[in-house]
């Protein structure tokens, strides 16, 4: 007998896979930590066996890169949802920079590990531009980059996590000197996660934003389960539940928790989500508002405050 053990039947291990989608194994591994595709089987061995349909949906991906796209976009799309983008054309360009950072240098900063010069980097576009500017124009599109980056093996992941720090502090820093409204501000927002997620900044842009638009911020962070989240806003009296949903929430995962927390919140709270998850888009959950930029709540902040006037001091 042969001591050699075979792949599951019709299946290929990462080398070959490597080779025939232009896929790098690093690559393959990120995404499968990241986004939970692909999600190979295992030989006898231990090691990565990928099927068929793993592989076709791997070199449509490749496609797709290869026009532009993000793979926090399309990784965990569905094949057929894949096909359609690829019938559409090119992505669609990214928006100018109006800040006059250099991404490429940022990026080359995390590339290079030198963390003392990023900070100087963030701090410094955190200071000129003020804080809503800076989440914006520099963290989301930076974010997206470094991810990017990441996704494509062109930094490894802890490299990915000293630039979250990095960005985290630079946050913390610029928030540390706003000036904060009284407990009384309209509307209390609580600030969330899902648990499903990895690690990123979601939930402390989500609080810069909403500290400048003048609400009580309740910062519960990331990865907490339904009915933690259900608690919390319900003791603290949130009028709004914010929920931040990155890229590696798988999207049904993240339908039915939008949907049990929907259910299980009376009406008069109401929930709003908003990160990199493009399943936000294409499977909406009744009564949960969606917000597509990151600097969307600005504006429904003030809608909700046109509905719910704060009582007159004469009406008291």
């Amino acid at each position: 007998m042969s001591g050699v053990t075979a792949a599951p039947s019709g299946t290929l291990p990462i080398s070959a896979v490597e080779r025939d989608t232009g896929l790098s194994k690093d690559t393959l591994r990120v995404w499968e930590r990241r986004y939970g595709f692909p999600l190979p089987e295992r030989d006898p061995a231990g090691d990565r066996a990928y099927t068929a349909q793993q592989i076709d949906k791997l070199r449509t991906i490749k496609r797709l890169l290869d026009r532009g796209h993000r793979p926090g976009r399309i990784v965990s799309l569905e094949l057929a949802e894949l096909q359609r983008i690829l019938g559409g054309g090119a992505a669609n360009e990214v928006r100018p920079a109006t800040h006059g950072m250099d991404f490429d240098a940022v990026t080359d900063l995390v590339r290079t590990r030198d963390v003392r010069a990023l900070r100087r980097h963030l701090n410094q576009a955190a200071g000129e531009l003020g804080l809503a500017r800076f989440v914006v124009d520099v963290v989301a599109p930076l974010n997206a980059r470094v991810a990017d980056s990441c996704d494509r093996g062109l930094i490894e992941m802890f490299e990915e996590r000293l630039y979250t720090e990095s960005v985290a502090a630079a946050l913390h820093h610029a928030m540390h000197g706003m000036a904060w409204p009284a407990g009384q501000a309209r509307p209390r927002v609580l600030l969330t996660g899902l648990h499903q997620e990895s690690h990123d900044n979601g939930v402390l842009m989500a609080e810069a934003m909403y500290g400048t638009a003048g609400c009580l911020c309740l910062p519960l962070g990331p990865r907490n389960h339904v009915y933690d989240i259900v608690r919390a806003a319900t003791a603290l009296g949130a009028d709004i539940v914010s929920v931040t949903c990155g890229a590696g929430c798988p999207p049904a995962q993240l339908h039915h928790a939008l949907a049990e927390l929907r259910a299980r919140l009376p009406a008069s709270t109401a929930i709003w989500a908003g990160g990199e998850s493009p399943a936000l888009g294409r499977r909406p959950v009744r009564g949960v508002l969606v917000l597509p930029q990151v600097d969307s709540m600005l504006e429904e902040v003030t809608v909700w405050r046109l509905a719910h006037p704060a009582p007159s001091a004469a009406a008291a």
